[in-house]
C-alpha cells in the first residue's frame, strides 16, 4: 500500500531566476516502515550480543526514528558522500551506534561482515561512531552532549555559507539527542546559542525513553526539557517516537519552520520488541541500556523472532526493506539530479561564487601576504595576534571567530572590527559571540569545521582551555583543524590571582603534541611565540595547518622584540622546526631555551651573563612538538648533547624537561600563582634577567 504526494520544490538562484520542479512522491507504507525499523531493531541487537559488548536498548527505541529520517527524508549523494549541498546527520549518543551502523547498511554503506566486526581489531564499525564521510558517519561521537553542539555549527556554518554563496546551500542539518546529551551541561550552550541564532534549518531528535545507563531518568531530574527549549527559542513538537506516522508529520512541520530551530521530543521505549524465554515484554527496562539482551534478562533469541527474524541467521536485509532503500535510492538520484543542475545554472551564472565554493570546500589554504603585516614593537602577543586577525578578516571570506564574552579581551575584536557579529536572520557578518560557553564554543567550532567551507577559530582566556578539554581531544581525534586561541598565558594575569592565572595548562596541552592521531601525526599543533613578529608566524603555520587542530597561547602583558641579526621576520620563520637559535655566542658556555614571554627574559639575563664572561646560545621554543618532528641532526645543531643546558618556563618546569635532558636545570613555576602587579610577581617568582644571571652562575658552579 503506497500514498501518493504532489508537491513543488523551488529552487532560487542568486535571487533571480525560479526553477520550480513537480515532484511525485510515494510514500511508503507504514507497515514496511515499521519492518525496516524492527530490521534495524535485530541487526542492532544482533551486533552488542556477537560483540558480547555494546548498547542495544537505545538503538532498539530509536530505530523507527532514524529509519523514517533515512528512506524518506534525508539528501544526499549516495555516490559522493562529500557533496557539499547534502544534509547532515549527527549521533549524540556514540552508543547508539548499532542503530547508525544498522541503518547504514540498509543504505549500502556497511555490509552484514561489517556489522558482525563491531568493536573488533581493525573493523569500520567501532564502538562508538568514528568520523568516516565514506561510510555515512558525519561525526565521531562518545562524550554526551558533544555531537548535538557539532549540529548547531555546522547549522551555523551552513547560514554563514548560504549568505555568501546563495540557495546552493540551502540543506538541513539533523541531529539525534539522547537523555544523557540533554542533561550534559553542554545543552545548555548549544541550546541557547542555537534558539538566539534562529537556526531553522536545524532539526534535532530527542529520544526520550526515561531510561539511562543506571537508573530511570526519573531518579535524577524532574526538568520540563519541552518548556526549556521553548524558553530557548526553539519549536517543539512532541510525539510518539515509535509510531512512523508521527515521526512523519513531526518532520514536514518541522521542515516548514522558517524561523527557529526545531526539537522533536520523540517518547520512544528503550528496547523496543525485547522479551523473555516465555515471551513477555522485557521493554523499558535499564538492563537494556548498556549491555547484550541476553545478559540483561531478555532471550535474545525469542526478541528476535519477536521482531520477524531468524536468531541463528539475524544478519540479513528483509526483502521489503531492500525494496524500501532501493526505491529512496532512486528518488535520491531525482533529487540530487535536480540540485545539481540547479548548482551548474547557478554556478554558470555566479562564476566567482562558483569558484569560491570549491576553494572553500577544497581546504586550500588562503593566500596571505604574511610578511607585509607589520607589527609594533614590544606588544603583548595577543595585540600582535589582533593585528594579524585584523588582516585575515579583510582576506579569508570563509572564516569565523568566535569569543566566549572575551573580544575586548583577547583582542579577537582585531577581527570583529572588519565584520561584525553572526545574528539571527543576518549571517553576513562572521563574528560568533557565543557568551560564556567555553566547551559549547569549542565544540561549534568543532561542527564549523565538521561542515567543511569555513575555517573556524575561537578564543578566551588560557586558564579556561580546562572547560574546552573534551572537545579539544576530540578535535583531535577527528583531525579538524580549528584553531584555539588562548591568552593571558601565564602568572603574568597578575591582580586576578590564582584563579585566573594558568600554571598547567601549558603541559597539558603539550601532552597532546605528544600524542599521535590516527595518521601519525602530532594529534595537535601547540605554538607559544616569543614576541610580535614569532606570533605572525604562528598565525601562518596555524591557518596552513589543515590536518589537526592548533593551540595558540598568547601573553596578556607587552614582551620585548626579540633580537635579529637581519629580518627579524625571515629569522622567526624558522618557528616552522619548532625550536630556532635566536642569539647565539661563538664558543657559548649554555643553552638557554624557553618559549613566550621569557625568551625575552632570557634574552635580559643573557647580557648580565655575557658581561661576566659567560658565553650563551638562546633558543626559542614555540613548539616542542614541531621540533621533535626535525631530523636529528637539526635538533643536534640547536641542543647539542654536550652543551649545558637551562630553560625557563612561565608553567610547569616539566615543560622544558625533555629538551634540557637530566643534566640540565628548568626554573619554573610549582605553585599556583599570586594576586599582585603582574611586574611584582615577576621579581617575586624569579623571572627577571637578574635571576635568570643567578640561577645559570649556580647551575654552572655544579
Amino acid at each position: 500500500m503506497f500514498v501518493l504526494h504532489l508537491f513543488f520544490i523551488t529552487f532560487e538562484i542568486n535571487n533571480s531566476k525560479i526553477i520550480s520542479v513537480l515532484i511525485f512522491l510515494i510514500m511508503n507504507d507504514i507497515k514496511v516502515l515499521n519492518k525496516a525499523a524492527d530490521n534495524i531493531r535485530i541487526l542492532a541487537a544482533s551486533m552488542v550480543e556477537k560483540a558480547k559488548s555494546g548498547h542495544p536498548g537505545g538503538a532498539m527505541g530509536g530505530a523507527d526514528f532514524i529509519n523514517v529520517l533515512f528512506s524518506e527524508y534525508l539528501v544526499y549523494d549516495p555516490e559522493n558522500p562529500r557533496w557539499e549541498g547534502r544534509d547532515r546527520f549527527f549521533l549524540d549518543p556514540g552508543h547508539m551506534s548499532p542503530m547508525l551502523y544498522s541503518t547504514l547498511a540498509l543504505t549500502g554503506k556497511y555490509t552484514m561482515e561489517d556489522l558482525q566486526q563491531f568493536r573488533q581489531w581493525g573493523s569500520i564499525t567501532p564502538g562508538h561512531p568514528e568520523l568516516d564521510l565514506d561510510h555515512g558517519v558525519e561525526n565521531t561521537s562518545g562524550p554526551l552532549g558533544q555531537g548535538h553542539t557539532y549540529a548547531v555549527g555546522a547549522a551555523i556554518a551552513a547560514k554563514f555559507l548560504q549568505a555568501r554563496l546563495g540557495e546552493v546551500m540551502n540543506h538541513t542539518i539533523y541531529a539525534f539527542i539522547s537523555d544523557g546529551g540533554v542533561q550534559e551541561e553542554i545543552s545548555q550552550g548549544a541550546g541557547r546559542v542555537a534558539g538566539h541564532l534562529g537556526l531553522s534549518n536545524l532539526i534535532m531528535f530527542y529520544d526520550s525513553n526515561g531510561i539511562q545507563l543506571s537508573t530511570k531518568t526519573k531518579e535524577v531530574t524532574d526538568e520540563d526539557v519541552e518548556a526549556k527549549y521553548k524558553a530557548w527559542g526553539w519549536h517543539v513538537i512532541s510525539i510518539k517516537g515509535n509510531d512512523a506516522a508521527e515521526i512523519r508529520k513531526a518532520l514536514d512541520e518541522a521542515k516548514q519552520e522558517k524561523l527557529r530551530p526545531t526539537l522533536i521530543i520523540g517518547h520512544t521505549i528503550m528496547g523496543k520488541g525485547a522479551v523473555k524465554e516465555d515471551g513477555s515484554s522485557f521493554e523499558d527496562q535499564t538492563a537494556t541500556h548498556g549491555m547484550p539482551l541476553g545478559e540483561a534478562g531478555a532471550s535474545y533469541e525469542k526478541s528476535i523472532e519477536n521482531l520477524g527474524g531468524d536468531s541463528k541467521n539475524p544478519f540479513v536485509i528483509f526483502s521489503e526493506v531492500k525494496e524500501l532503500y532501493a526505491s529512496r535510492a532512486k528518488e535520491l538520484k531525482a533529487i540530487v539530479g535536480e540540485r545539481l543542475a540547479a548548482k551548474d545554472k547557478w554556478a554558470a551564472a555566479n562564476p566567482q561564487l562558483a569558484e569560491k565554493l570549491q576553494r572553500w570546500f577544497s581546504g586550500e589554504v588562503p593566500h596571505i601576504d604574511w610578511a607585509g603585516i607589520q607589527q609594533k614593537n614590544d606588544i603583548a602577543s595577543r595585540a600582535a595576534s589582533a593585528a594579524v586577525l585584523g588582516v585575515l578578516a579583510q582576506n579569508v571570506e570563509n572564516m569565523i571567530v568566535a569569543s566566549a564574552d572575551l573580544s575586548n579581551s583577547d583582542k579577537t575584536d582585531g577581527f570583529l572590527k572588519y565584520t561584525h557579529s553572526l545574528n539571527k536572520n543576518d549571517f553576513s557578518g562572521a563574528f560568533l559571540q557565543v557568551g560564556v560557553c567555553e566547551l559549547t564554543m569549542a565544540c561549534l567550532s568543532i561542527g564549523i569545521s565538521l561542515h567543511g567551507g569555513v575555517i573556524p577559530a575561537c578564543a578566551t582566556f588560557f586558564v579556561f582551555s580546562d572547560y574546552m578539554k573534551p572537545a579539544i581531544r576530540m578535535a583531535a581525534l577527528m583531525q579538524q583543524p580549528v584553531k584555539f586561541i588562548w591568552t593571558h598565558d601565564a602568572f603574568r594575569v597578575g591582580e586576578d590571582g590564582p584563579t585566573h592565572e594558568p600554571v598547567e595548562q601549558e603541559a597539558q596541552l603539550r601532552l597532546m603534541e605528544k600524542l599521535k592521531n590516527h595518521h601519525n601525526q602530532n594529534s595537535m599543533l601547540v605554538l607559544r611565540p616569543g614576541d610580535a613578529v614569532e606570533t605572525t608566524v604562528a598565525w601562518k603555520l596555524a591557518i596552513e595547518n589543515t590536518s589537526t587542530p592548533t593551540g595558540l597561547i598568547f601573553s596578556r602583558q607587552n614582551i620585548k622584540n626579540l633580537p635579529a641579526k637581519g629580518s627579524r621576520y625571515e629569522e622567526a620563520l624558522q618557528s616552522a622546526k619548532g625550536a630556532y637559535i635566536v642569539q647565539d655566542s661563538q664558543n657559548y658556555d649554555v643553552i638557554l631555551l624557553a618559549s613566550g614571554s621569557e625568551v625575552s627574559t632570557l634574552v635580559d639575563g643573557a647580557k648580565l651573563l655575557e658581561a661576566d664572561g659567560i658565553k650563551t646560545r638562546i633558543v626559542s621554543v614555540p613548539s616542542e612538538g614541531l621540533f621533535r618532528n626535525q631530523p636529528k641532526e637539526y635538533q643536534d645543531s640547536v641542543l647539542p648533547a654536550d652543551k649545558k643546558k637551562f630553560g625557563l618556563t612561565a608553567g610547569l618546569p616539566v615543560n622544558l624537561q625533555g629538551l634540557v635532558g637530566d643534566s640540565g636545570k628548568v626554573w619554573g613555576l610549582e605553585t599556583f600563582g599570586f594576586s599582585a602587579p603582574y611586574k611584582v610577581l615577576d621579581e617575586k617568582l624569579g623571572f627577571t634577567g637578574e635571576n635568570v644571571y643567578n640561577q645559570v652562575k649556580d647551575y654552572l658552579k655544579k
